[in-house]
């Protein structure tokens, strides 16, 4: 027998079931992944006469658990409850919608800290290879661009006065600038003009430059911008500026804020010079 028109599943709750299993296997991967990161140090830790790098990156794992396990507990019970209305028989079409579109939101916030903790507790970085700088600020526009256009706002792009190419990771360090371009958004109110540049000026470095136009960091908290866990956001992991530092110092780069209260941030992420392409 036919189901009835308003019995089939919509397509946005098809996507939210599909959602969350996926996000409840990348769950328990990134549980997996903490215990044997925990097993493997604590084992490094008996045989190496407990070396102090290993016993501070062992208590942040510890604190990282803890951390975590917290702010999965909101955005997860918040998922189960939606899933839960959108069990009930006889929901309106309108009200399964509502229900499945608010499901999908605290899944996609959720499947974010779970990403981003895989990234930081790996801690691995991939090979590095000459990639282009142009290739990269092309790549961040895609993504960048319609998020600020959500917000009423835009993204202004400064090129390379020259074809140039960093000497890095293209996965890590994308990654590592849109943590830095979704920061500026996030930081700055609707209508805003999000900037990015990019260049050698001449040095061993190219820096990739983000400014936004929010409130500014206050004196107190830029000491602790980098440190993992800390953030004045209501949502985040407190794990992005840290995984920016991290991919900088992996390919002996680094990151520079600047920033006063009432005018915007501006983060500065350095990476080393490949060469120009078709430099001998």
């Amino acid at each position: 027998m036919p189901v009835p028109a308003e019995e089939t599943p919509s397509e946005e709750l098809k996507e939210a079931f599909a959602l969350f299993s996926e996000t409840s296997a990348k769950l328990s991967e990134a549980y997996e992944e903490l215990q044997n990161q925990v097993a493997r140090l604590s084992a490094e830790l008996a045989t190496a006469n407990g070396e102090l790098a290993r016993r501070e990156r062992l208590s942040a794992l510890g604190e990282m658990a803890a951390k975590l396990a917290h702010q999965f507990r909101t955005p997860l019970a918040a998922a189960l409850l939606y899933v839960g209305h959108l069990a009930r028989p006889g929901l309106a079409e309108a009200d399964r919608l509502r229900f499945a579109e608010k499901t999908l939101s605290r899944l996609r916030y959720l499947e974010r800290l779970i990403q981003d903790m895989l990234a930081f507790v790996k801690g691995q970085q991939g090979e590095p290879t000459a990639i282009s700088v142009q290739g990269l600020i092309e790549e961040l526009e895609q993504v960048i661009e319609p998020q600020a256009a959500v917000q009423g706002g835009k993204l202004a792009v400064q090129r390379p006065a020259a074809p140039l190419q960093v000497w890095v990771d293209r996965p890590a360090v994308l990654g590592a600038l849109i943590n830095l371009m979704e920061n500026a958004l996030q930081a700055s109110p609707v209508g805003s003009c999000i900037r990015l540049g990019a260049d050698s000026h001449g040095s061993p470095f190219v820096a990739f430059r983000v400014e936004d136009e929010g409130a500014g960091i206050a004196e107190q908290n830029k000491a602790r911008l980098f440190e993992p866990f800390f953030t004045t956001r209501g949502e985040g992991s407190g794990l992005g500026l840290a995984i920016v530092k991290q991919t900088a110092d992996a390919y002996g780069g680094w990151v520079e804020v600047e920033s006063t209260p009432g005018r915007g941030s501006v983060f500065t992420l350095f990476l080393p010079l490949y060469k120009e392409a078709g430099a001998a």
